[in-house]
């Protein structure tokens, strides 16, 4: 059961990590993210980047949250492949 939580525990951070890249690759290109694979990618990333939002200082155009959402997942696989 412990090996089954490991695993499933990795997977789901993984593909978590996929769609911030992502969603921060598409707004390069769909910055309003117009179309459904683009407003899944804001539907999924969103609930977790506004909290680190909040946390972070205003930095006019360059949006930091991805990036230490990315890191704190780095993190938490980190932590998970240890264990």
């Amino acid at each position: 059961m412990a090996e089954f939580l490991r695993v499933f525990v990795q997977l789901f951070v993984t593909v978590l990590w996929l769609l911030v890249i992502g969603r921060v690759l598409l707004s390069w290109i769909n910055p309003r993210f117009e179309g459904p694979v683009a407003r899944f990618l804001f539907d999924t990333t969103e609930p977790l980047l506004a909290p680190i939002r909040r946390v972070l200082p205003s930095t006019g155009m360059i949006d930091l949250a991805p990036l230490v959402l990315i890191l704190l997942l780095g993190v938490l696989l980190r932590l998970v492949l240890l264990a």
